[in-house]
């Protein structure tokens, strides 16, 4: 237990350093962008005397160290800026960010039971026909774009002229999951599925993988050979064994998620994180982006950091480490 304690607190002591490296990396290149934020605040009409005041008064003018100084300040307060619009950004963020996050999480649970499924089935019939007919499956899952995958949900399962189904092709009004789930349900059901088949298809070859290696092992043999059915076996100690490799993979595909996430929600008009980073893309909001950026980065940091508390349980032998 005490080695386990001193890797979490190995994992907590890094995730302040991961997070500074991120808001300098974010912060410097957001600062070399052509946008000048008092433009943007104050029009295209603005006189050179009122943009030099708003420059002063911001601090636009100074140091880019004292200027990063100071955004560490507002970010420990929760203050991420303005947007063009004169709108705090922390307001933005905090609106669209759970959205994202719904999509993102739904996406990588599809995809881990499908993978999951597939994986074992595949190993358990190794090079008999379930398997060859996964593993070509897996391959054209993987080879999907989400976005392409994401146009031909909607043109066969959306509410266009021709689709098959009822799912909103364009999602005109969020509803949360608390206030009514069958409409939260039908809202992000198409986005998940997208965003869930191409993570399935490697997900599902990694499973496939680390399945036929454990099977071969000397102690499923030995186990089997000792009278303990060959289920049992399969379901208490080959599958624990065979997701340390998946779970490792996992946290690399949350970030892969949420990248995707960002487009698929332009696709469906879904007002989350994507939609943001449009608009100020758009408009060249240089503390709209930076925002969403830096949100983004520090969500996938702490995913990849639950990840590794993850593998550690799942694996004991590097408890020890």
């Amino acid at each position: 237990m005490s080695n386990l304690l001193r890797l979490i607190g190995r994992r907590l002591v890094a995730f302040p350093i991961m997070v500074l490296g991120v808001t300098l990396l974010v912060f410097v290149v957001m600062s070399f962008s052509p946008s000048d934020p008092a433009r943007l605040a104050l029009g295209e009409s603005a006189s050179a005397e009122a943009l030099a005041n708003y420059r002063a008064t911001h601090g636009l003018d100074d140091p880019l160290l004292t200027r990063y100084v100071r955004f560490l300040g507002g970010l420990l307060q929760g203050r991420l800026g303005t947007t063009s619009g004169n709108t705090p950004v922390t307001d933005v963020v905090a609106k669209a960010f759970p959205i994202t996050l719904q999509l993102t999480f739904l996406g990588l649970a599809l995809a881990v039971v499908l993978a999951l499924v597939l994986g074992v089935v595949a190993a358990l019939y190794r090079d008999r026909w379930p398997d060859q007919l996964i593993r070509i499956l897996s391959i054209a899952m993987l080879a999907t774009p989400s976005f392409w995958l994401a146009i031909l949900l909607i043109q066969w399962l959306g509410t266009v002229p021709g689709g098959w189904g009822s799912f909103p092709a364009l999602v005109t009004d969020w509803i949360p999951f608390r206030d009514n789930p069958a409409v939260w349900a039908n809202n992000v059901t198409l986005p998940a599925v997208a965003l869930a088949v191409p993570v399935a298809g490697s997900l599902t070859r990694v499973v496939r993988t680390s399945m036929v290696e454990e099977l071969d092992k000397d102690y499923v043999r030995t186990a089997v050979g000792g009278g303990v059915p060959y289920p049992v076996v399969v379901a208490r100690n080959v599958l624990r064994n065979a997701l340390i490799n998946p779970i490792t993979v996992l946290g690399l595909r949350v970030g892969y998620l949420m990248g995707g996430a960002v487009i698929i929600e332009i696709i469906f008009n879904i007002q989350a994180m994507g939609q943001l980073i449009l608009d100020g893309v758009t408009r060249n909001d240089v503390f709209l982006v930076q925002g969403v950026t830096l949100t983004v980065a520090i969500a996938f940091i702490v995913v990849n950091i639950v990840v590794d508390m993850l593998y550690v349980l799942v694996n004991p032998r590097i408890r020890s480490i």
